[in-house]
Parts: structure tokens; C-alpha cells; sequence
């Protein structure tokens, strides 16, 4: 029943009345959307839109009045009563974490495990944060079990810190006095803890199972169905019948390695190969009939038999899931046996007439397997270095110990003791250098060139041999195929360079002209006329003086 007092009128019985013409009593909407956000709206109006008449107080007044403490007007203020205080022994007494781990124990005297996975449970006491690691205790196990480490306060590392429960969690190795254990999972009560002190706990793991001990539960025997297959019958029919493939393998790509030819016999009464060596006469190897012994080959392994001692001990089907059969013998593929790859690229009639009726294939042609020889690689000498003679420098290269290049004998038989002399002058641009005389002698019998200057009192120039017996290289040719100066190359006006130096020659001797009249197809018209005409010169009358001054120079 809703009333409205009159302003003035006490609110007292019969000073408030009815308005008789309200038809709404409805409530005021309380919830609206801002955004697309709920959001709660506080009433201005009452039922029936009554204005409410006491003040409206924002969320964060109230809040404000929520939590402010009162204050006295008048005395001294006193203190809160403190909080009551509960130990630790008694707000965690029997509160206890507990978590599932593991660790790996090596087991070095065994031959069936080489290690060990034991599971254990930590315990973690929140009353005097001590721990203790308890193994749970597995019947005829052979192994003490039981209270691993005693509850204690269990240190962290060498700076005195202790393991507190902030540093527990799943999914984390911890160290226990030198040994690691793997933290896999928690129970419910431990979960809600950690959560609830605001630590992330990590996923579960699954634990860890000891190989050895699921190994133990597999059972002791396996009863194999025999199969409908009747070896007996197979021996009769398929006894002295042997597939022959003719093989290579091919081993060039190691070191010292070669291309070597075989033959593979497969015998159809009990599926057995063996490999039989190929020798050829003087191969320079003994004469070993077989690589192979005849056995069954082995074609898949199972996984465990990896590590199997194979070279000890014989391979049983319980290690083999698949044995080499005729069919996987074709012409023209290759097989790996006992880590070798063989190259099948022909077989006998026989063979060929057996896979026609058994398999169906009658495409099985003779492949030629012969290798070509590769062309023969091309020598080439290395840059010159600037020492030496080519020729010298070139043995090197030919031989591990290096021997003097060959020589002409013929050339030096005829040409011995004959030497070719010309009188030359220094092409310089310094004064010094332009009354400086040389005298070339060319040697037939080996190509080579020495200069000689003879001294001149008073000159300044100590004089003697200015270059030894070598052969000179024509400017402008390569180094790899130098052109050397020959007799061809001298005559009057010629311009010869010796290693930079330009030298012009200005006369010669009278067994120069004699040779290059005997020998004119050498020489060019121009390169004899030059000679002649100079030495024409000579033979007019001279003076005392000119005489004498070509002696000095000679």
C-alpha cells in the first residue's frame, strides 16, 4: 500500500492519503546496456514512480563510506584489537603436499637392463616446511624400498637456502642430496593449494615405466600357428634347380675401391644364397671361392634386433620379418646384402625361362655394365714464376724429383765451340751511358746470350761481365710460351732487350758474316745485306786513329 504525505502534515496516522487515480505500480528498471555492456543503474523512483526522497550516492561513495573507520570527537583514539595470531603448527598442522616422481638409476653390472626407473612420492610438510621422499614398496622387487630420505628440511643448493614449497611444481627436475628427480604430477589437495596461493602449476606428465619390469610382464612364450606351407614338397620339387644372376658392385667411390663382379646362385629348394667370386687371370688376388656362404638372407629386421650380436651369433625368424625370396631378384635393380650394393645385369637361360613361368616377366635383356675410360685429362703447367727457365721451372711438374731438361745433342754436337759476337751500345737517356760499349756472344750450340763490357779507364763504370750464359725472352710474348732470341735476331741496327734494357747492335766479327752467308735461309735480305754492307765499310782505307779506336772497342 503506497502513500503520499501532504508537505506540512506530520507523518503521523490519517495526515497521509491515498491517490485514488494510480493505476501503475510497477518497479523501476534497475539494469541497462551501454556499449553493448550490462551495466547496473541505480533508482531514482520508487514502485509506481513515487519520487525517492533521500539522497543518491554515487559506487564510490558508498565504497568510501564502506571503508572508513569511525573517529572519535572526543579522547584519546585507541588501537585496534590485533588480529588473533595462529602458529604455523596449528593453522598447517596435518597439511601435507604431496607429489608423484621419479628417477633413473644406472644399473652397470646387468645384461638384461643397463638402467633402472623408480618411482617415489615427495612429501612436503607445510608445518615446518621439511620434506621426505618415500619409495612405495613393490613385492619381491629385490630391492630396498621404503623411507628413501626421513623428513627433514632438505637443502636447496650450497648457499644454506632450503626447498620451500614456492619452489615445487610438476614438470621440473629437482636435486636431492646429488640425485634428480623428475616431478610428474600432484594430488587434488596439493593442486588446490598452489592455486590458491597464485602459483601456475605446469601440465601433468605421465610417469616413466621401468623397461625392465614391463619387459617381465610380457608372457614367457609365443605360440606361432604353423603355417600350410610344406618345405618337404618344396625340397622335392625345386631339388638342383639354382637361379644364376651375374652382378657387380661397384665401390670406386671409396677410397682404393673398384668395380668387381660376382655370381649369385639362389636355390629354389630352400630359399639359401650364396655369392661366389668372379677371378680372372693375374687379378692379383686370392682365390677365394666364395664371399658369401650359402644361408638365408634376411630382408627386414625387426626393430629390438638392431643391437642383435649378428656376427656371433646365427639370426633366428623371431628377429626377421621378411626373408629374401626369388622375387625380389630381377634383372636390372639392385640388392643390398650385408651392407653391400649389387648391380644384377644378367642371368642364365634358366633363370630367365623360370621367371617367364613363375612371375610373368619375359623383358629381362643382358645389360652392358662396362665402363668407358674417361678422356684423358689434359696437363696443364702452372703459371711461371720468374725463376729460372721455363723449362727448368716445368720439371718440377712432371716428376716428384725433378731432373734436367733434355738437351739437343745433335745441336750441340755441331754447334760446339761456335759463338756468335757483336758489338752493341746501351740505349739510355742518361749522358754517362752513351759512350758504353757491350760485346754480345751468342752461343749456337745452346741458345744462350752473355754480355760482356769491357772496362774503359777513367770512365767512372767498374767494367766485366754484365749478364751470364741465359736465354733471353722476345718482348711482348707470353709467359707460358716464351719466344727466346735467336741468330735471326742480330744484325746491324737491331734493337735487342735484355730485361728492360735496350741494346742496339753496331757491328759484328767476320765469322758472323760468314755464318749468315751459310746460312742465309735464316736470315732476312735485309738483315744480310746490312752485315755486308758494313763490313765492306771496314775493309776501305781508315785512318790511324779509327784503327786504332776499333781495337780498343774489340
Amino acid at each position: 500500500m503506497v502513500s503520499n504525505p501532504v508537505h506540512g502534515l506530520p507523518f503521523l496516522p490519517g495526515t497521509s492519503f491515498k491517490d485514488s487515480t494510480k493505476t501503475a505500480f510497477h518497479r523501476s528498471q534497475t539494469l541497462g546496456y551501454r556499449n553493448g555492456y550490462a551495466i547496473v543503474r541505480r533508482p531514482t523512483v520508487g514502485i509506481g514512480g513515487d519520487r525517492l526522497q533521500f539522497n543518491q550516492l554515487s559506487q564510490a561513495e558508498l565504497d568510501e563510506l564502506a571503508s572508513k573507520a569511525p573517529v572519535l570527537t572526543y579522547g584519546q583514539p585507541k588501537q585496534a584489537p590485533p588480529a588473533d595470531f595462529i602458529p604455523a603448527h596449528v593453522a598447517f598442522d596435518k597439511k601435507v603436499l604431496k607429489f608423484d616422481a621419479y628417477f633413473q638409476e644406472d644399473v652397470p653390472m646387468s645384461t638384461e637392463e643397463q638402467y633402472r626407473i623408480r618411482q617415489v612420492n615427495i612429501y612436503y610438510y607445510l608445518e615446518d616446511d621439511s620434506m621426505s621422499v618415500i619409495e612405495p614398496v613393490v613385492e619381491n622387487s629385490g630391492i630396498p624400498q621404503g623411507k628413501l630420505i626421513k623428513r627433514q628440511r632438505l637443502a636447496k643448493n650450497d648457499r644454506g637456502d632450503h626447498y620451500h614449497w614456492k619452489d615445487l611444481n610438476r614438470g621440473i627436475n629437482i636435486t636431492i642430496y646429488g640425485k634428480t628427480f623428475r616431478v610428474v604430477d600432484c594430488d587434488q589437495f596439493t593442486q588446490v593449494f598452489l592455486e590458491s596461493q597464485g602459483i601456475e602449476l605446469n601440465p601433468p606428465e605421465k610417469m616413466a615405466l621401468d623397461p625392465y619390469t614391463e619387459l617381465r610382464k610380457q608372457p614367457l612364450r609365443k605360440y606361432v600357428t604353423p603355417s600350410d606351407f610344406d618345405q618337404l614338397k618344396q625340397f622335392l620339387t625345386f631339388d638342383k634347380q639354382v637361379l644364376r644372376f651375374y652382378a657387380i658392385w661397384d665401390d670406386t667411390d671409396s677410397m682404393y675401391g673398384e668395380c668387381r663382379t660376382y655370381i649369385i646362385h639362389y636355390y629354389l629348394m630352400d630359399d639359401t644364397v650364396e655369392i661366389r667370386e668372379v677371378h680372372e687371370r693375374n687379378d692379383g688376388r686370392d682365390p677365394f671361392p666364395l664371399l658369401m656362404n650359402r644361408q638365408r638372407m634376411p630382408k627386414v629386421l625387426v626393430e629390438n634386433a638392431k643391437n642383435f650380436p649378428q656376427c656371433v651369433l646365427e639370426i633366428s625368424d623371431q628377429e626377421v620379418l621378411e626373408w629374401y625370396t626369388a622375387k625380389d631378384f630381377i634383372v636390372g635393380k639392385s640388392l643390398t646384402v650385408l651392407g653391400r650394393t649389387f648391380f644384377i645385369y644378367d642371368c642364365d637361360p634358366f633363370t630367365r625361362r623360370y621367371y617367364k613361368e613363375k612371375f610373368g616377366i619375359t623383358d629381362l635383356p643382358r645389360i652392358d655394365v662396362n665402363k668407358q675410360e674417361p678422356p684423358p685429362v689434359k696437363q696443364e703447367l702452372p703459371p711461371y714464376n720468374g725463376f729460372g727457365l721455363v723449362e727448368d721451372s716445368a720439371q718440377n711438374c712432371f716428376a716428384l724429383i725433378p731432373k734436367a731438361p733434355k738437351k739437343d745433342v745433335i745441336k750441340m754436337l755441331v754447334n760446339d765451340n761456335k759463338v756468335l759476337r757483336y758489338l752493341a751500345a746501351l740505349e739510355s737517356p742518361i749522358p754517362e751511358d752513351k759512350d758504353r760499349r757491350f760485346v754480345f756472344s751468342y752461343f749456337l750450340a745452346t741458345d744462350m746470350i752473355s754480355i760482356f763490357e769491357p772496362p774503359v779507364r777513367n770512365s767512372g763504370i767498374i767494367g766485366g761481365k754484365y749478364l751470364g750464359r741465359t736465354k733471353v725472352v722476345k718482348p711482348y710474348s707470353t709467359v707460358d710460351n716464351p719466344i727466346y732470341y735467336g741468330p735471326s735476331d742480330f744484325f746491324i741496327g737491331a734493337v735487342i732487350e735484355v730485361f728492360g734494357h735496350r741494346f742496339i747492335i753496331l757491328d759484328t766479327d767476320e765469322y758472323v758474316l760468314k755464318y749468315m752467308e751459310s746460312n742465309a735461309a735464316q736470315y732476312s735480305p735485309e738483315a744480310l745485306a746490312s752485315v755486308q754492307k758494313h763490313v765492306r765499310k771496314l775493309e776501305a782505307p781508315a785512318s790511324e786513329s779509327e784503327r786504332y779506336a776499333g781495337m780498343q772497342c774489340w
